[in-house]
C-alpha cells in the first residue's frame, strides 16, 4: 500500500497544454537521441522510475539505457503548481534512489524553467542547461 504523499508524487497532471509541451520536447529529445545520435540519453514520458514496484513517473525522464539509471527528470506544470513539483523533483534527487542527478521543472505559463542538482541544490544560472545531454532544454520548444 502506498502513502498519500506517494500518491501526490505520482498523481497525473494532464491538461492539454501540459500534454503538448510533453509531446514536443519528448520528439525533439527522441529526434537527437535516434536520428541525429547527438545525445546518449533516452527519453522516455511517463515512465515509472523504478519498473520492479510502484515508483514515482515524472513527465519525461532521460534514461541512461547503458548504467540502468535515469540521470534527468523533467516535470512540467503551470504556475500554481510549480513549488510542489519542485519540491518533489527536489525529494527524488535528494533520496539518491534512482540515480537521478538533474531535475527541470518548466512553468509554461511564464515560460520558465527551474533547475535542481544533486549535490548542489538549485540551480539560477542557466536553470534549463542539462549537464548530463550538454544541451539547453529551452532552445527545444
Amino acid at each position: 500500500m502506498i502513502t498519500l504523499e506517494e500518491a501526490l508524487i505520482m498523481g497525473t497532471n494532464a491538461p492539454k497544454p501540459h500534454q503538448r509541451i510533453i509531446t514536443n520536447l519528448t520528439a525533439e529529445l527522441v529526434f537527437l537521441y535516434k536520428k541525429q545520435r547527438t545525445i546518449t540519453l533516452e527519453p522516455l514520458s511517463e515512465t515509472m522510475l523504478n519498473e520492479a514496484q510502484t515508483s514515482p513517473t515524472p513527465d519525461i525522464i532521460l534514461f541512461d539505457n547503458e548504467a540502468d539509471e535515469t540521470p534527468v527528470i523533467i516535470e512540467i506544470n503551470h504556475t500554481s503548481g510549480v513549488k510542489s513539483d519542485i519540491k518533489k523533483v527536489q525529494q527524488l534527487i535528494d533520496a539518491q534512489d534512482y540515480g537521478i542527478r538533474e531535475g527541470f521543472v518548466y512553468d509554461y505559463k511564464r515560460n520558465e524553467w527551474h533547475k535542481y542538482k544533486l549535490g548542489e541544490g538549485i540551480i539560477s544560472d542557466k536553470p534549463s542547461f542539462c549537464e548530463a545531454i550538454n544541451l539547453d532544454l529551452a532552445t527545444l520548444l
